[in-house]
Parts: structure tokens; C-alpha cells; sequence
């Protein structure tokens, strides 16, 4: 009894279980893009080299020209006290995704580009088709699904 006091229910309708596979699937945490899309965003900047991860995770050279690409060339210089990147771990994924200044800013983009949007009354975010291409194309993050 003691071992199923401690376990959550599981769903129980239909609306339930939906809310909760869109929220896994893509989110925000803060200001920042979560679930598996945040998780694979940031494999997707470490496998190109613009993220590093020795020591901690790290803006590489790459990545700060990257960056500056894509939102402007102050980005870097706009994070104030807060640090500029941080892994933040994921509680769906149990896995990093990009946190910091530039977690934000990166949502920050994909939102103004219209890539990603909110879901009203929730979290969850949707990616249209243009913004799975445009991930597949800036980072070979396949969306297609």
C-alpha cells in the first residue's frame, strides 16, 4: 500500500493524456524552449559545434557567430547577471536543453519568426511546418512527424 500512496495516477481521459503528451513533446520552461524538442535542439547545437561541453556546458566560436546570426549582433552582450548558456535538465526528457540568456533568446527567435507558438491556456508549444523545416534546415533536427 505504502508503494502506491507514492505513485501518480495515471491519466484518466483522453483530454488528460493529450495535454500531457503535448507538454513532453514541446514546451516552455521559464523563457526557454523544453521537452523533446528543447532536448533535441540542444544535441543538435552540440553535435554542430556551436555548444560544448567539456568542463561544463559552453559557447563555442561557432556558436557565438551563430548566434549573432541569428538574432542580432548585441545578443551576446544583452544576458546581464544571468548566464549566457546553462543546461537546464529536462523533467520529462531527463536530459539537458539550452537554459540561459540564449535559451531565451533562441525561443525568443523561433517565436518572432513564427516558427513556434504558444498553446493557449498551456505550456506547450507548437511547431508549424515552415519551423520544422527551418530546424531541419539550421540544425538537421528532423520534425517531420
Amino acid at each position: 500500500m505504502a508503494t502506491a500512496a507514492g505513485r501518480p495516477e495515471p491519466p484518466r481521459s483522453l483530454r488528460t493524456v493529450r495535454a500531457a503528451e503535448d507538454l513532453a513533446a514541446a514546451r516552455t520552461c521559464y523563457d526557454h524552449l523544453a521537452g523533446a524538442l528543447g532536448v533535441s535542439l540542444f544535441d543538435a547545437m552540440v553535435r554542430a559545434g556551436l555548444l560544448g561541453l567539456a568542463g561544463g556546458v559552453a559557447l563555442t566560436a561557432a556558436g557565438r557567430s551563430w548566434f549573432t546570426d541569428l538574432a542580432d549582433p548585441d545578443v551576446l552582450r544583452t544576458a546581464g547577471s544571468r548566464p549566457l548558456v546553462r543546461n537546464c535538465l529536462d523533467w520529462t526528457e531527463r536530459r539537458p536543453h539550452l537554459g540561459g540568456a540564449l535559451g531565451a533568446v533562441l525561443y525568443r527567435q523561433l517565436a518572432g519568426r513564427g516558427w513556434v507558438s504558444p498553446r493557449q491556456g498551456s505550456r506547450a508549444v507548437s511547431v508549424n511546418p515552415a519551423g520544422k523545416q527551418a530546424l531541419n534546415d539550421l540544425l538537421g533536427i528532423d520534425l517531420v512527424s
